[in-house]
């Protein structure tokens, strides 16, 4: 299976018809529309968004072949994922956050923390979680303090790293 990005996230039932609530992670919220069938992680369901108006901080969608809000309800937290190669193109100081998965996180003076395993946003922001070679995991507020570094020099496939800036 091609590597997958996350574009959005389905909530609660809206409404009788079957449209549900729908929070996107893309730039132009209404780019879901434009994927085609999206996926479960796992890839064992696709599902088309038929329709999306804008909400208060969400959209309103139907989805093809749900019709009932009990079939929207079943729906609830499912994510949504696209092949990474439908998605547009990054600029050189740009990347998606499922690139940054599997780097090799270092400091700014190449100390290694550990390997990148997963980006959350709980609601107040990214957040970068780093397994180092032993112990518990490392969280830490992914900002311009603590950010990516992808320069072309350090895209390897052998050495490709996320480095931490620390600010002093």
């Amino acid at each position: 299976m091609p590597p997958q990005v996350c574009v959005a996230r389905i909530g609660a039932a809206h409404g009788v018809r079957g449209a549900v609530k729908l929070w996107t992670f893309t730039e132009d919220p209404f780019a879901v529309t434009r994927y085609g069938a999206l996926s479960t992680k796992d890839g064992a369901r696709q599902f088309e968004v038929a329709h999306a108006r804008a909400a208060k901080d969400h959209l309103v969608a139907t989805i093809k072949g749900i019709t009932t809000r009990e079939e929207a309800e079943r729906l609830n937290s499912l994510e949504l994922y696209v092949a990474r190669e439908k998605l547009p193109a990054t600029e050189d100081d740009e990347y998606y956050n499922a690139d940054l998965i599997g780097l090799a996180a270092v400091t700014s003076t190449n100390e290694p923390l550990g390997e990148v395993i997963a980006i959350h946003n709980f609601g107040a922001g990214d957040i970068i979680e780093i397994a180092p070679a032993a112990g518990a995991s490392i969280m830490l507020p992914f900002s311009n303090a603590v950010g990516a570094d992808r320069r072309p020099r350090q895209r390897t496939r052998g050495d490709r790293t996320a480095r931490g800036h620390q600010e002093r």
